[in-house]
């Protein structure tokens, strides 16, 4: 997915700021959050609104890829932009509250900003509902920016010099290695940890409690 003249402002304003030390990447859907019940009431009030059956607990386990992939095995393609819109519409009042933090979350972010790098999210959902997700929850990385996937992911990792990126989903890999930096993986998404070391995960960590001792040690060898 290409990022829109949006995402690319968001991403803009990156070599303006002070380096860091180092800049980890975080995707957010299954990687920070667990927004399975969220998404699923989101997608149920859609479904409620439109008359259309939608399976939410079945949307719920393909998690990662563009909502508009989503939408495709319920609405027709002339269809899918309004829909997609609508449930971004609807997203903030059914989603936001039901939705966790995953295990270790805040505490892999602040390990960054306690070690002098900067942590980023970088997620395909829309831009201003990661947001409020990050607000609610009480993470609070350095940078936000949306609308990117799987290898588009590689323009903000770049624009923000991130060697490392951590992520559930197989397009979290690629986006990863696209912008040729490390990928840590976490299989607490739809995807199996033997299907993200096959694809070429550097790291896979049980899940974020993991996390804060895996930068200890790579920065122990790297430094960053």
């Amino acid at each position: 997915m290409a990022a829109d003249s949006t995402a690319l402002d968001s991403i803009a304003g990156a070599d303006d700021r002070p380096a860091p030390a180092f800049t980890v990447g975080f995707d957010l859907d299954m990687t920070l959050i667990d927004s399975r019940p969220g998404i699923a009431a989101a997608y149920r009030a859609l479904s409620a609104e439109t008359g259309v059956w939608i399976d939410a607990d079945l949307a719920v386990t393909r998690l990662g890829p563009p909502l508009e992939q989503e939408l495709a095995h319920w609405f027709p393609d002339d269809q899918i932009q309004a829909m997609g819109d609508r449930y971004r519409a609807l997203y903030p009042a059914y989603a936001i509250e039901p939705s966790t933090a995953l295990p270790g979350a805040r505490e892999a972010v602040a390990a960054v900003r306690a070690a002098g790098g900067r942590a980023i999210v970088v997620t395909a959902k829309h831009e201003p509902n990661a947001r409020l997700h990050l607000e609610h929850l009480g993470i609070v990385p350095d940078a936000v920016v949306g609308w990117l996937w799987a290898e588009a992911k590689a323009e903000a990792l770049r624009a923000y010099g991130a060697r490392v990126y951590v992520g559930d989903h197989l397009g979290d890999v690629r986006g990863a290695h696209t912008a040729d930096a490390l990928s840590v993986a976490v299989p607490t998404g739809p995807c199996t940890a033997d299907e993200l070391r096959k694809a070429g995960a550097d790291a896979v960590l049980a899940d974020l409690t993991e996390f804060p001792a895996w930068l200890r040690g790579h920065l122990a060898r790297h430094g960053s």
